[in-house]
């Protein structure tokens, strides 16, 4: 039996882990398009920020982990597959044979159609080579604009002000972090970031990016003014990998649509992490969910089935933990919730928490400020604990969460 995986992100790694130690003969293969051993994007603004060098963002330590498990690990950018005959064929013109594959290409960054995203002093911050050229210019001092506030981009402004730089940020969403944060939520940590000596700029959008001698002149809308700086950096989001899939007859929505054993619309291709369109864990539709332990989670499920065993995901769920320039925010699940929750704010304090009810289940919750204990929200999401009387008195107390959840566990006991 010989399995290919082409990604080795996250899901590739587990997927290709999980594969050996169910088919100890079976042969293997890991397919990357980078010249680095397999490593973690998210440890990426670490490394920009100095923490961690290079090794420290390799997914495994030893240098020999992968020939030790007998994976083979290749080089190379798969440019299409030939369901037909089972093979993939990589830019260089050479073909190799699968019995079965798994898709797990990860994304890639967002670069939007605005004039001047080419100039030299434009970067993304999303594979080491990139944070290579970023840290080679973004010195103590330097004017620095980062485009987009979302989870990757508030992961990169942490690195970036840790370099000393002058940071703005300009994001076209009314709040940090819109797609992990209740308008409350993202409207405080915006008041976080400018309290550390950041500029945002909210409800903005870049419409050109011109070169005026050493440095770069940003032109923003509403306004029509112009921000001068040395560097852009680009966070605008990311978009799965899926343009080789054409004429596989591998069926892509906004991303590759999976069943619930992460198998495709082509018999023996199944496809896991963020390049994929699985079911969520609320709706039971198909929903991108780019986080890594879902990646992980789903590698570890198409690899299973692979191998002839039956292994169903749960759903994908939200699970987003962010640091700030030292303000930690959490979301899981359902956070925007369905119009039945409560929210505590302590806007001087910078705290806060939300939390979000169907019926007497917790579907979601949001916090700011809070660390100990906040993993058990999860838990209560996860097993969807039926919180009886409970609910009530989150709804009077959020805070109470903690005994919500002993006093739930033990009754389930």
């Amino acid at each position: 039996m010989k399995h290919l995986v082409i990604g080795n992100g996250p899901a590739g790694v587990v997927a290709a882990e999980t594969l050996r130690r169910l088919q100890p003969e079976a042969e293997i293969a890991l397919i990357g398009d980078e010249t680095e051993p397999p490593y973690s994007r998210m440890a990426i603004p670490y490394f920009l920020h100095g923490d961690i060098d290079a090794h420290g963002t390799h997914l495994r330590k030893k240098h020999d982990h992968f020939a030790q498990q007998k994976i083979h690990l290749i080089e190379g950018r798969v440019c299409c597959i030939d369901s037909a005959v089972k093979q993939l064929q990589f830019a260089s013109g050479e073909r190799i044979h699968y019995d079965t594959l798994l898709i797990a290409t990860g994304s890639q960054p967002i670069r939007p159609n605005i004039p001047g995203m080419d100039l030299p002093k434009v970067h993304t911050c999303w594979t080491l080579d990139d944070a290579r050229a970023i840290a080679a210019k973004a010195k103590p001092g330097s004017r620095v604009l980062q485009l987009g506030a979302g989870f990757i981009g508030c992961i990169i402004m942490e690195a970036l002000a840790a370099r000393g730089v002058q940071l703005t940020v300009v994001e076209m969403g009314d709040r940090m972090v819109p797609r992990m944060m209740t308008p409350q939520a993202g409207a405080l940590i915006r008041q976080w970031a400018e309290r550390k000596g950041v500029t945002v700029h909210v409800n903005t959008a870049i419409t050109a990016i011109e070169q005026h001698g050493d440095a770069l002149k940003v032109k923003v809308s509403p306004g029509g003014t112009a921000l001068e700086c040395d560097l852009v950096i680009c966070a605008a989001g990311v978009r799965p990998n899926v343009e080789f899939l054409s004429g596989s007859g591998v069926e892509v929505g906004r991303g590759i649509r999976v069943d619930s054993r992460l198998r495709t619309t082509v018999p023996d291709i199944y496809a896991a992490g963020d390049v994929t369109e699985a079911r969520g864990f609320h709706s039971g539709q198909p929903e991108l969910n780019a986080i890594q332990p879902n990646a992980a989670d789903q590698g570890r499920i198409a690899a299973i089935n692979m191998a002839g065993g039956d292994a169903e995901l749960q759903g994908s769920l939200a699970i987003n933990v962010l640091d700030t320039l030292g303000l930690i925010s959490t979301s899981f699940g359902h956070w925007q919730g369905i119009g039945d929750g409560v929210e505590l704010v302590d806007a001087e304090n910078f705290r806060y928490l939300s939390l979000q009810f169907q019926d007497d289940v917790l579907i979601g919750a949001t916090s700011i400020g809070w660390t100990d204990h906040v993993g058990v929200l999860r838990g209560l999401i996860q097993t969807r604990t039926p919180l009886g009387a409970w609910k009530a008195r989150l709804k009077a107390d959020p805070t109470q969460f903690m005994a919500a959840y002993l006093a739930t566990a033990q009754k389930a006991a």
